[in-house]
Order: structure tokens, then C-alpha cells, then sequence
């Protein structure tokens, strides 16, 4: 029981991402810039948390900044007519720029920022992984059970026939904008809650593999809850293999990436044969 729930409380920060890449995902968009809130996130909750004293007021102002960044990104893309997915990946490379820039600005350094005495956070973790856990259940209701889940759905299934049916997709895509990098700045928040330091690139390439989980889990709330889950024993099983095993350090690191790749590999091949077999009757 004890290893399920270090697995369950070590999956958090992969929880949230996956979250909102998944709520994006239902709008119709894929979630790129998941990682580069993710970054952001961490760092702002060491900052905040270094300045504030307080690691809850630190939590609240990484939530709202960046929960008000992707709600702009949204509003920018639907005026501008950006491509959603470059502007994604933009918001991957301003985030490493951005953060190491002014870590070097206000902390003089741009390698790990940690206290004397180190930031007492990890306490919060079981506290936002009983709220990932309620969000995913939260989501289940919403999506599924309510007018602006069916709308939701609607939106990321066609904007033309949304619109149509008098939807405000413009509205409804930027919520989700808005959710996704406030999900994903919460992960990031838990990367450095737990070892109360900020790493530049803490991150790791967990926004990437949330959004594998989405497609693994076949854009479902709980599927999707699931196959988080399934890479963090990934990760673990490789973190605890480094010692004994003849496969290089780098090699076992990389094992949830493969496993994305090859999951979600898998799940375009299953979703492409249960399109034949309903076109074949």
C-alpha cells in the first residue's frame, strides 16, 4: 500500500500536465506549450515562494499569472490567426529563455536556486495530489455530464459546427488555453515543491509525455489519469534500475520517453483499426 500511494504522490506533477493537455486536446488543440508552463511554473514558485515567504500565496500567484498567459496566448492566436502550434512551441523556447535570463537577473546564477536551509514545500505534495486526483473526477463530471462539456466536445470536434449551433468557440478554446497552462504551471510547481529547489529545464520532457498519456488514454479522463500513472512507474522503475543494470544511466532516464513514443504509436494504431472496422461496417 505504502509503494502505491509513492507511486500515486510521485505521479502528480504528471498528473496535472496530462490534465491539461487534455482538456486542450477535448478543444481541439494539442497542448505543445504544456512543458514551457511547466518550466515556468517551477520557477515561478521558487520566486514567489523565496519573496512571499509563503509557499500557499507562492501557489495562488503562479496559478493566476499563468492561468492569465494562456487565456492571452488563446485571445492572440484567435485574432492574430497564428498557428496554434507554433505559438505552442514559442512558448517552449520563451520559456527557457525567459526563466535562465532572469534567474541570472535576480538571483545571480542560472543553475539550481536553493535556500540555505532548502524550502520547506514537500509537506504541500500530498495536498495537490488529493486535488489532481479531484480534478480528474471534477473533468469526468463536467465533460460528460454538463452542457459546457458537451460544448467543450463540440468545439474540438468541429468549430464550424459549433459555431453553427450558436457556440462561442473563440470563448470556449480560450478557457481551455487558460486551464491547460494553469495545469501545467501547477506541475511544474510540484517539481520544485518536492526537492524545494528550482532545476532550469525541471521539466524534463514530462509536457511531452502528458500529451502522449492524453492519446494513450484515448482523449478519456480516466484513461488518461491512467497512463500518467503508467509512466511515473516507468520513470521510477528506471530511476531504481541505474544501479544494477548494464544499460547506461542515460538509456533507463530515457525510458519514458520511449514508452510514449511507442504507446502512443500503439494507440494511432488501434484508433486507425477501429476506423476501418466502423467504415468496414
Amino acid at each position: 500500500m505504502t509503494a502505491i500511494i509513492g507511486i500515486v504522490v510521485s505521479s502528480t506533477p504528471l498528473l496535472f500536465a496530462s490534465f491539461g493537455a487534455l482538456i486542450t486536446e477535448l478543444a481541439g488543440v494539442l497542448g505543445i506549450f504544456i512543458e514551457g508552463f511547466m518550466n515556468i511554473g517551477a520557477f515561478l514558485a521558487y520566486f514567489f515562494t523565496v519573496k512571499t515567504g509563503s509557499a500557499r500565496m507562492a501557489s495562488c500567484l503562479t496559478a493566476v499569472l499563468c492561468m492569465g498567459a494562456g487565456w492571452g496566448l488563446a485571445r492572440f492566436v484567435s485574432v492574430s490567426g497564428a498557428n496554434p502550434f507554433i505559438v505552442g512551441l514559442g512558448v517552449n523556447l520563451l520559456a527557457e529563455g525567459l526563466t535562465s535570463a532572469l534567474s541570472q537577473a535576480w538571483f545571480g546564477t542560472r543553475g539550481v536556486l536553493r535556500t540555505t536551509t532548502g524550502l520547506d514545500t514537500a509537506r504541500f505534495l500530498p495536498i495537490f495530489t488529493c486535488a489532481a486526483i479531484g480534478c480528474f473526477a471534477l473533468a469526468w463530471f463536467t465533460v460528460y455530464r454538463t452542457k459546457l462539456g458537451l460544448r467543450l466536445r463540440a468545439v474540438g470536434v468541429s468549430t464550424r459546427f459549433a459555431e453553427e449551433r450558436g457556440i462561442d468557440t473563440a470563448s470556449i478554446i480560450a478557457g481551455a488555453w487558460a486551464v491547460g497552462a494553469l495545469f501545467a504551471a501547477l506541475a511544474g510547481l510540484c517539481l520544485t515543491f518536492r526537492v524545494g529547489a528550482y532545476t532550469p529545464g525541471g521539466a524534463g520532457g514530462r509536457g511531452w509525455i502528458s500529451l502522449a498519456a492524453v492519446f494513450l488514454g484515448f482523449r478519456r479522463v480516466w484513461g488518461t489519469a491512467l497512463a500518467a500513472l503508467l509512466f511515473t512507474i516507468a520513470e521510477r522503475a528506471g530511476i531504481m534500475a541505474q544501479g544494477s543494470s548494464i544499460l547506461p544511466t542515460t538509456a533507463l532516464l530515457g525510458l519514458p520517453s520511449l514508452l510514449a513514443f511507442l504507446f502512443y504509436t500503439l494507440s494511432c494504431i488501434v484508433k486507425e483499426i477501429k476506423k476501418k472496422a466502423k467504415e468496414n461496417g
